[in-house]
């Protein structure tokens, strides 16, 4: 947790020096684990890289909120920052409301976890290897490595009072690292200009680390695209796939399934946007996570 303090104090610092940066358009968007994105998935682009050979990009800040049904809610607070036009560095914290969650496993179990929500730490740094149409190649996408560390920090609490049956289940770590490889490609040859962003994952995380991490690592699919329907209007969906490494626990923690939503983002002006998303995310924890919705605010500073 020491670490994870110093590194968001580092960031905010660098956020602060950066604020009398010259603007630029507030896109990518801010996923909810703090990248430049959508909301469940990334892009290869960065967020505000500077101008100008500039060391330092506009700082970005955003907040997302999605309404999971069944009394639950995911909040996440993010920001990134942009060094060299290459490195981007991000922080999410994400909150996830349990709902009914305790009362069903004090009911199966007779153990209260006395714990109403799990947080999860999100530190990333993304770095782009290729720009897009880099060696004169128009049809070469951008290219983005990323290297992301989270930290779960209530799930080995939860599982001590449940006397590790979260663990025997594989859910066996409060932290795990994922490793991301992002191209997209802007296609301006049709009738409005077209957004596609295709990744890979390389992963242990249960539920992206909000229900903790298991010992497989797996590689998983995660692609995006958006429209420019108007200069200042974009629709478009997502799609992420989850890994499903843990055993469940009929009733109470359901298996994971792929995630997928489609969104609408208006651009504000240049500092700021406004988005929505209707999701499907299958069973999260006990219930279903289907037709639900989200809202996303995302501000350079």
């Amino acid at each position: 947790m020491k670490k994870i303090i110093i590194s968001c104090v580092y960031l905010l610092v660098l956020l602060i020096m950066a604020s009398t940066v010259f603007a630029g358009p507030p896109l990518p968007l801010h996923s909810v684990e703090g990248s430049g994105g959508i909301l469940l998935t990334n892009s290869a682009f960065l967020v505000n890289p500077s101008e100008d050979d500039k060391v330092f990009g506009l700082p970005s800040a955003g907040a997302t909120y999605v309404n999971l049904g069944n009394g639950r809610h995911l909040e996440a607070y993010t920001m990134t920052e942009t060094l060299w036009g290459r490195l981007e560095l991000g922080y999410s914290f994400e909150r996830l409301d349990l709902g009914d969650l305790a009362w069903d496993l004090e009911t199966a179990t007779g153990i209260d976890i006395h714990e109403d929500s799990v947080e999860l730490h999100n530190l990333n740094a993304r770095v782009l290897l290729l720009k897009e149409g880099d060696f004169g190649q128009s049809w070469l996408p951008a290219l983005t490595l990323g290297v992301h560390y989270k930290q779960n920090s209530n799930i080995e609490d939860i599982d001590r009072r449940l006397l590790g049956t979260l663990e025997s289940a594989g859910i066996k770590d409060e932290d795990g690292v994922d490793v991301t490889l992002y191209a997209t490609r802007l296609i301006t040859s049709l009738a409005r200009p077209l957004l596609i962003n295709v990744g890979l994952r390389s992963t242990e995380a249960a539920q992206t680390g909000l229900l903790g991490f298991t010992d497989d690592r797996k590689t998983v699919l995660e692609a995006n695209f958006g429209v420019l329907v108007l200069d200042n209007l974009v629709i478009g969906g997502e799609y992420r796939q989850k890994p499903d490494e843990y055993t469940r626990i009929p009733g109470l923690i359901e298996d994971e399934d792929d995630w997928w939503d489609v969104f609408v983002t208006y651009v504000v002006n240049d500092h700021m946007t406004v988005s929505a998303a209707y999701a499907h995310l299958g069973d999260v924890l006990n219930h279903e996570a289907n037709s639900t919705y989200g809202f996303k605010f995302k501000l350079e500073l």
